[in-house]
């Protein structure tokens, strides 16, 4: 398992000397060394999880959105179990994400698996970028994901404003 902190600390739930330095000079955060550990604590019980790749974790207000490899995130959407059981250890919600993805893509990955329609991007004067993505269907109050959440989510992580329509109005 590859995590943003070495596997000594991850396994024992304590930082040594460089991963505390990494902390402490801004390369690392605290949601990254508690998502490191608690994967780990995972992969213990869990063989699906012991080859994954975390390469960051950003916490939002008790929103945890974890950049992971590609086929990691594809692991996790084929197993309903896996997800619970990941979403059972993290204190808030979980999202999924891919590392170094462009700005849409990310965009799709928070709002998995309802489809996007369109992305769309506008210089508004002031030099501000707004984005508009379209989601297919209609909000309805059992919508599965909040969209409010998923604006704050797009907002601190890649310093975006979006806004967010559905294709059915009504």
């Amino acid at each position: 398992m590859d995590l943003p902190i070495c596997g000594f600390c991850a396994k024992n739930a304590s930082l040594c000397p460089m991963c505390e330095k990494k902390v402490e000079e801004g390369i690392l955060t605290q949601a990254d060394v508690d998502a490191s550990i608690t994967l780990a604590n995972i992969a213990k019980t869990t063989n699906e999880i012991k080859d994954f790749t975390l390469y960051s974790c950003k916490e939002f207000d008790g929103n945890y959105v974890l950049s992971l490899a590609k086929n990691d995130i594809l692991t996790i959407r084929q197993s309903r179990t896996l997800y619970r059981l990941l979403q059972e250890q993290f204190k808030g919600k979980i999202w999924l994400v891919e590392a170094d993805e462009t700005d849409k893509r990310f965009i799709e990955d928070l709002f998995f698996p309802t489809k996007i329609l369109s992305i769309n991007s506008v210089w508004a004067p002031g030099g501000v970028q707004k984005t508009k993505a379209v989601v297919s269907g209609k909000w309805t109050p059992r919508f599965p994901i909040d969209t409010e959440k998923v604006v704050a989510i797009v907002k601190n992580a890649r310093n975006l404003d979006i806004e967010i329509e559905f294709e059915d109005k009504k």
